[in-house]
This record gives C-alpha cells, structure tokens and sequence, in this order.
C-alpha cells in the first residue's frame, strides 16, 4: 500500500473508531443503523460516507475494532504464559470488551447470524482468530497458517454463542466451555496424527 492510500485507510479506520464509540450505548435501542448514529449527532451523509454498507459494514468495523482492543492487550500479558494459555487470556479480554456493551453485542451478532451475512460472519471470525494468534507472536506458513486460524475461529465462534445465551458477570461457563472445546480439538489432533502415523506404517509393513 503506498502513502496517501495508507494515510486515507487510516483515517477512515479512526473515523470508524470514534464513530463506533460513540454509538456503541445507542445500539440498544436503535440497533446497528443510521437512526443509531443519528442519535448520537452523526448526519444521514456523515454516516452513509462512513459506513456505505450499511448495518453489516458497521458490525464489521464494531469487531475490527474489538480485535484491535483484543491485540493491544497482548504485551501486558505474563512472559511465563505459554501459547495456548496467551491465546485464552486474549479470548477472556474479547469477551470482557464486549461484555461493557453486551447489548451492541447482541444485536451485532444476531445480524450477522443471518444467512444473508454468513459470509460476514465468517470474515469477522477468521479475523479475529488471525489477530489473537498474530498478537502472540504466531510465524506459521502455509497450511499450518490457515488450519490454526480456521481451528480457533471455529472455536471461538461456538464460545461466542454460549457467550451471548448467559450473563455472568466474568464470563466463566463461557471460558470454562472454551477450555473443553480446545481440549477436545487437542485430543482429536493427537488421535489424527496417531491414526495418519498408523496408516503409513501400514503401508510400508504390508505384506507384498
């Protein structure tokens, strides 16, 4: 990207910042429109510039921003935390975040529940799995890129829905569900690989 391209990126991403900001308490009676924006003292062209897409470009621009929030995070977490465990208390940080305006947060992701959206949804997933694991330090390449964002996304997608269904005031059944289902994936792996070593000794130790 060169500069004035980056510098216009930029500047658009801040005005969507402070646009989301300011109509995150709105939401709840508005929902994620114009009329929202409108409340808060945004013009119908101020918001239509902002957020040509409309309510689907504002949830879009609502998780990006949440996944910044989420990567700021990152550095003050404990240097002993291993990778799985960093990954965890980045998840625990996205639901707390979201947790201040639980609301927005409703409403958001039952828009893009939609099956109009689920190309959104699916965007919004995968990028926040693609900053929780750049957030903590991930260099893969290749397929093993891919798989361990899909897997998170995955993960944190379902997480998410026990999320929106309780309301404790720590996120616990939520994160306590996180837990099992990263442990479950963990075993179904080692299984994988014990069966994918299995069959390649068969294959070299079969009879001719």
């Amino acid at each position: 990207m060169n500069g004035p391209d980056e510098a216009r990126s930029q500047a658009l991403e801040a005005m969507r910042d402070r646009a989301i900001e300011q109509v995150l308490p709105a939401v709840a009676t508005f929902g994620w429109t114009t009329r929202a924006l409108a409340a808060v003292g945004w013009s119908d062209a101020e918001a239509r510039s902002c957020f040509p897409g409309g309510a689907v470009e504002m949830i879009e621009a609502f998780c990006a921003r949440a996944d910044r929030r989420m990567e700021a995070a990152a550095p003050g977490l404990p240097a002993e935390l291993r990778t799985g465990e960093r990954l965890r208390a980045l998840v625990a940080a996205r639901l707390a975040d979201h947790r201040t305006h639980r609301p927005a947060a409703r409403r958001a992701f039952a828009v893009l529940g939609l099956p109009a959206n689920r190309g959104a949804a699916a965007r919004t997933l995968f990028a926040t799995a693609d900053a929780a694991w750049g957030a903590v330090g991930d260099r893969s390449t290749d397929m093993n890129w891919y798989t361990k964002r899909a897997t998170l996304a995955g993960i944190y997608g379902a997480t998410l829905l026990v999320w929106l269904g309780t309301d404790d005031p720590d996120d616990e059944r939520a994160l306590a569900f996180f837990d099992r289902r990263v442990a479950t994936t963990a075993r179904l792996g080692r299984l994988r690989r014990r069966i994918q070593t299995g069959l390649s000794l068969e294959r070299w130790t079969r009879p001719s």
